[in-house]
């Protein structure tokens, strides 16, 4: 399964969600505008009666068959008669095709106003006949909808995306010059190792071709340290951050800690085009990732890195 496959049923999920909960209450307005489409007054009326039923709604209104709203708007202040005769006709929700049970869902958009992610909730009007009069308009901002609270996991399989095609046009005419990490590797990894075993960094880049680290500790998660080169290089970096035992549920047992940032070093000099640039690792999700030389990036289960040789690597670059 792709990882877009997997954030698609995630968004599938709300928006099946958010139909149940809105496609009644959407269809009752269309039913009662129905005998007051063609009066302007009367439509209001329906549109600021309706519109506290209507749940997390921030505008209601009604359209013509052509995209021109012929009421006003009605929000939780009141109403706003400047909307009306407005031509909604190229808004993106007015793109999608309504199914044949007359409610739409829209994708979700960028409102003009707020300039905030949002969608609008499609009612088709009909008149006693079948007819269709027009359209209820219902719209959201995405910040006000309830979602399911089930939060979206990061799935943990191989995944590899293509960087910058100019660098990779150019990586056959570029080697690898050793930069500060590289001339002091063993110390800088055996501090990092000491970090992540036994001061709760859970969190760890590795930028080798500019010198630099960049952590994140269990008791601060919320904001990153950033290490030069002076402070990776000197052991006593560890005195700066207190002792904590290894999370109980890290996906990344401790013992695995080593071998894997011993794993950065050797994709670090397997070659001289292609070669790491930056490896990261953290413990709770147990995923590693790696940019290389040519600007292509990995991200992979700890275990399955550990399962791969120099030969693999060379031939995923190459």
């Amino acid at each position: 399964m792709e990882p877009s496959d997997t954030l698609q049923q995630g968004i599938a999920h709300q928006r099946e969600m958010l139909t149940q909960l809105l496609a009644q209450p959407l269809l009752q307005v269309a039913q009662a505008s129905r005998d007051a489409w063609g009066d302007r007054a009367k439509l209001d009326a329906v549109m600021l009666q309706f519109r506290p039923e209507i749940p997390h709604c921030k505008y209601l209104y009604a359209l013509d068959t052509h995209g021109i709203q012929v009421s006003a708007n009605a929000s939780q202040e009141g109403l706003i008669p400047g909307d009306f005769g407005r031509d909604r006709s190229d808004r993106p929700y007015m793109a999608e095709v309504v199914p044949s049970n007359d409610f739409l869902l829209s994708n979700a958009y960028i409102s003009l106003r707020a300039q905030r992610p949002s969608l609008t909730a499609i009612q088709i009007v009909r008149d006693a006949n079948g007819k269709a009069l027009g359209f209820i308009g219902a719209d959201f901002d995405l910040r006000d909808l309830p979602v399911t609270r089930v939060l979206y996991e990061e799935p943990r399989y191989w995944r590899q995306i293509k960087g910058d095609p100019s660098i990779r046009g150019t990586v056959f005419h570029q080697t690898r010059s050793d930069s500060e990490i590289d001339r002091h590797l063993y110390t800088i990894l055996s501090v990092i190792e000491e970090l992540m075993t036994a001061h709760g960094v859970f969190h760890v880049i590795l930028h080798f071709s500019s010198s630099r680290a960049v952590i994140w500790l269990h008791d601060d998660p919320y904001r990153y340290r950033l290490l030069d080169i002076a402070a990776l290089i000197d052991p006593d970096i560890c005195l700066l951050y207190p002792s904590r035992p290894y999370p109980k549920d890290a996906l990344v047992p401790v013992d695995k800690i080593r071998s894997l940032l011993r794993g950065f070093e050797q994709l670090r000099f397997m070659d001289e085009m292609f070669y790491l640039r930056s490896g990261t690792l953290n413990i709770f999700n147990g995923i590693v990732g790696l940019t290389f030389s040519c600007d292509g990036s990995h991200y992979i289960p700890y275990d399955e890195f550990l399962n791969k040789d120099h030969a693999f690597w060379v031939m995923q670059q190459a």
